[in-house]
């Protein structure tokens, strides 16, 4: 959905997804960093430019670019699926380039994505997902203090065309004290 929400802190910024942040997404794109999604690897800036667009257009799907505070693109970031009423939202759709991976990148979207969600928009429940072969993702899950919920057998389709599952996760509202003081200390190390 077209929106102007931005996010800032700890050396990130997120701000709405848009086109002309296609080419400098798909240089941090390779294979192996891909592993995990659901479409092939992009191939052109062109294709990279459509998902944004495809993104944007997503009823409750709030797609973020992620800059440095020196404005260079580290990746992308989704809240997906925010059901206000309920009180729930995912994030996900997730990457960033491998100079990112280990370091703060993460963990500052992450803060600041989940405020977000818990401080402002009152959540009270945030999921998150990953294919259950990618062990880099559902550890930077598990790091978070997301507690495993179960594993959704034949869930996903890759990109490939192979099936996969999904291993999904959530944080409840009381539980994102303990979660921010978690992500803070990281930061602050």
């Amino acid at each position: 959905m077209q929106h102007d929400l931005t996010l800032a802190g700890h050396g990130v910024r997120l701000v709405p997804a848009a086109p002309e942040h296609a080419a400098h997404l798909l240089a941090l794109v390779d294979a192996d960093l891909w592993f995990g999604m659901t479409t092939p690897p992009p191939a052109s800036a062109d294709e990279v430019a459509r998902a944004i667009e495809e993104a944007v257009a997503a009823p409750g799907r709030y797609a973020f670019t992620v800059l440095g505070d020196d404005g260079e693109v580290r990746g992308q970031t989704s809240f997906y699926d925010v059901e206000h009423r309920t009180g729930r939202c995912e994030v996900g759709h997730t990457f960033y380039g491998r100079r990112w991976w280990g370091g703060r990148t993460n963990p500052a979207c992450k803060l600041l994505l989940l405020t977000h969600a818990f401080e402002t928009w009152g959540m009270h429940r945030v999921a998150l997902r990953a294919d259950a072969r990618n062990a880099r993702s559902i550890g930077a899950i598990t790091r978070l203090g997301a507690v495993p919920e179960g594993v959704l057998r034949g869930h996903r389709l890759a990109g490939d065309g192979s099936r996969g599952d999904t291993a999904y996760f959530s944080i409840l509202a009381p539980e994102w004290p303990a979660v921010r003081a978690r992500l803070e200390a990281r930061l602050a190390a």
